[in-house]
Formats: C-alpha cells, sequence, structure tokens
C-alpha cells in the first residue's frame, strides 16, 4: 500500500484515474462549512492538482462524508461519471462499510444487531434513538461484535446497514456504550485531540467504471489504544 505526504500530511490509500481514497485525520471536514476551515476535498484537489501538474481547476466530487472528530477511510470521484455511479451505489446500500469503535462499557453481547428509530435535532447537531417508530424518525441497524477487551474499554466491529446522520455514535450510547471521547453521546470527557474513537476502517464496493471488487482497510491512527486494538 502506497502513501504520499504532502504538507497537509494527506494519506492515499487507492488512487485510479476515477477515484481516490484518503484516510482522514480527527478534525479534518470532509467539505466546506460555515467554519472557514480548510476541507479535505481542497487537501485532495491540490494533492491532484501537485501530483499531475493540471494547468486548471481540478474536479472532484465528494461521494460521502464522515464526522469531524472521526476517522477513517473517505472516497472521492475524480470524475462526474464516477460520481453519479458511486452515489447510486451508496444510494442503493450496494457498500460494505466496516467502523471500528471502542467504547466504555461492554455491550450486553457479544455480538448483536441493534434496530433503533433516530429523530435528529439541528438546533445542538444530534440525533436520538427510540425504540419504537415516533414522529420524523428514521430507521437505523447496524450489526457490531466485540473484536477486543482492553484494560479499560472494549473495541467493537460495526457493520452499517443504513446510514443515518451519527447512527454509530447514537445506537451505541444508548445501549450504555458511549464511543471515548465522545463528550456529545454520553463520555464523561474528551479526548486530547478532541476526536473520537470511531473509525471507518474499511470499505468494499464494485468499481464505477472497472467494475472489479474493490477493498480498502484504512490504518489506525497513531494512538496507542487503537494500536492495542490492531494488534
Amino acid at each position: 500500500m502506497k502513501t504520499y505526504s504532502t504538507k497537509d500530511n494527506l494519506q492515499v490509500l487507492f488512487e485510479d484515474n476515477h477515484i481516490i481514497v484518503v484516510n482522514k485525520r480527527v478534525g479534518d471536514i470532509v467539505q466546506g462549512d460555515q467554519t472557514g476551515d480548510k476541507p479535505l476535498s481542497d487537501v485532495v484537489k491540490e494533492y491532484i492538482k501537485v501530483k499531475y501538474e493540471k494547468p486548471g481547476a481540478v474536479y472532484l466530487g465528494v461521494v460521502h462524508r464522515l464526522d469531524r472528530p472521526t476517522t477513517g477511510i473517505v472516497l472521492f470521484a475524480k470524475t462526474s461519471k464516477a460520481l453519479s455511479r458511486l452515489n447510486d451505489l451508496f444510494k442503493n446500500r450496494e457498500t460494505q462499510k466496516t467502523y471500528w469503535a471502542v467504547v466504555k462499557n461492554q455491550p450486553p453481547k457479544e455480538s448483536d444487531t441493534l434496530t433503533h428509530y433516530l429523530t435528529r435535532n439541528p438546533k445542538n447537531n444530534t440525533s436520538k434513538a427510540h425504540i419504537k417508530e415516533v414522529k420524523d424518525s428514521k430507521k437505523a441497524i447496524l450489526d457490531y461484535q466485540i473484536i477486543k477487551k482492553l484494560d479499560r474499554y472494549v473495541a467493537l466491529e460495526i457493520d452499517l446497514h443504513t446510514g443515518r446522520h451519527h447512527q454509530i455514535r447514537c445506537q451505541l450510547s444508548a445501549i450504555g456504550c458511549p464511543i471515548k471521547g465522545d463528550l456529545k453521546y454520553g463520555f464523561d470527557r474528551s479526548n486530547p485531540d478532541g476526536g473520537i474513537h470511531l473509525h471507518a476502517r474499511k470499505l468494499k464496493f464494485i468499481h464505477p467504471v472497472t467494475k472489479e471488487t474493490v477493498k480498502i482497510i484504512a490504518p489506525v491512527p497513531q494512538d496507542i489504544i487503537w494500536k492495542n486494538v490492531e494488534k
């Protein structure tokens, strides 16, 4: 696996003429927002412009997003055709997304499927999990399994069936397992870097042009807890 470094420490996990996949760091925003901070999409555009000595504007399509405090795989499209096809794959849930999370408490079961109905509060940018369907709620489903028990925490592997706002953070909190560092969903203190221990670890999808199966694995952050999970 080839890794590139720029002044912005961009880690490229996969790249061809149609797509580029990078390993997002804590604090990076995928697209520009009201903060005015430089988004990851701009960093990737600069990388492409410099690497291929492109004279004009660089096209880059944002396929999906990760929350700012999370890390891991972010996929971008380098052509409009690839973007359209990838959008369809994500919309039709034809991708396989696997996350790792380090949580405060051990879940009730070694592995389980969680189903909740989430409502979103735009005022404080949170979601709330309900056992039964309520007004304006969206169904959220994930599978989890324990992959490692650490001294004070438990590491889980999570497969998403739906893509709701803050879904993993909200659903794990609802079963008494808030993610390490996630003050917004019930963890008792923040991480020093302002991030949370949620990492987009694997992504599997059909390439939008070659039609081959692409499997990506993102190395975990340089953090002693993550390194213990990866051992």
